[in-house]
């Protein structure tokens, strides 16, 4: 299974309905919620190539953008694939 990591704000509809997708599919993801921790912040816009909007998602370390990233990966059925398949580099 790949590594999930999801950037998260309180009372966020789109880190709400990015969960929800992953919950719907039974993926598993680490939640980092970078509301009250600045550090965290920090950390997620560097990763995030200076986006400080939430969510920011990782899959194994690639960084594929913000709930409507997501939900366009899935409409494209790209999402499964990506998640499991051995090499996401090949989806890139």
């Amino acid at each position: 299974m790949k590594k999930i990591e999801i950037y998260t704000g309180d009372n966020c509809y789109f880190c709400d309905s990015a969960k929800k997708l992953f919950n719907k599919k039974n993926y598993l993801y680490n939640e980092i919620n970078v509301s009250s921790d600045k550090l965290l912040r920090d950390s997620m816009v560097k990763r995030a190539n200076g986006k400080r909007t939430v969510p920011q998602i990782f899959i194994n370390d690639i960084h594929i953008g913000g709930c409507n990233e997501l939900h366009n990966l899935d409409r494209e059925n790209k999402l499964d694939k990506m998640l499991n398949t051995r090499d996401l580099d090949d989806q890139f």
